[in-house]
């Protein structure tokens, strides 16, 4: 399935008696950004797992081309890249071994090419090594090299830059400024500043 136009169509959503997405509306095309913010509690997270159909709300929808993507979430899915606070990584098995599966299951993949994004993102020095035995940062730099991997035409990322050096935020930077050179969007929740490579990006807050 092609991005071409992502719509969010009031959305509300309800936590208990937690009102949490109050109305959330926008529209996203091929090479936009938009940067969801707001305080810790707001709702990003949840937004992020609603437009991709992990959270259903009560009201709105999410349309992609027009559609409600809950009409056919497996094409949808098929179109987009979410990263979450916690990389999709096994601990029992190795950092290359992760890539390998992960984005295995989602595309063919050659050996050079997940070498090449290893080290793209600083992680070939210890690709060989069980996750279980990385910091917090070298598991994102992984899920980094997973986004280089995945040609998605949406990506949706939840604080990509968490745990990250300055070397690491440049990276994302990079990655990001890619994506929508070729056409991607991209939605990213974060209450930081993007890097300096993504210009222009549209920012949604979200109020408390």
């Amino acid at each position: 399935m092609s991005v071409n136009h992502l719509e969010a169509e009031n959305l509300q959503l309800w936590r208990g008696d937690r009102h949490v997405l109050k109305g959330v509306a926008f529209g996203l095309g091929r090479g936009e950004c938009l940067q969801v913010t707001g305080a810790n509690g707001a709702g990003k997270t949840t937004l992020l797992r609603t437009l991709c159909g992990l959270m259903v709300p009560e009201e709105g929808r999410v349309l992609c081309e027009g559609r409600d993507v809950r009409a056919d979430l497996p094409a949808f899915h098929s179109s987009l890249m979410y990263l979450g606070h916690e990389a999709p990584l096994k601990a029992d098995l190795t950092a290359r071994e992760n890539l390998y599966y992960w984005i295995g299951v989602r595309r063919r993949i050659a050996m050079a090419g997940l070498d090449a994004a290893l080290a793209r993102v600083g992680a070939a020095a210890w690709c060989e090594r069980l996750v279980r035995t990385l910091s917090a940062g070298q598991k994102r730099r992984v899920a980094l090299a997973g986004l280089a991997l995945m040609f998605a035409p949406l990506w949706l990322l939840d604080e990509p830059t968490t745990n990250l050096d300055a070397e690491g935020q440049q990276v994302v930077g990079a990655l990001m400024a890619e994506q929508l050179a070729r056409g991607g969007a991209i939605v990213v929740a974060t209450h930081q500043q993007l890097p300096a490579a993504v210009h222009a990006a549209r920012i949604l807050e979200l109020a408390p």
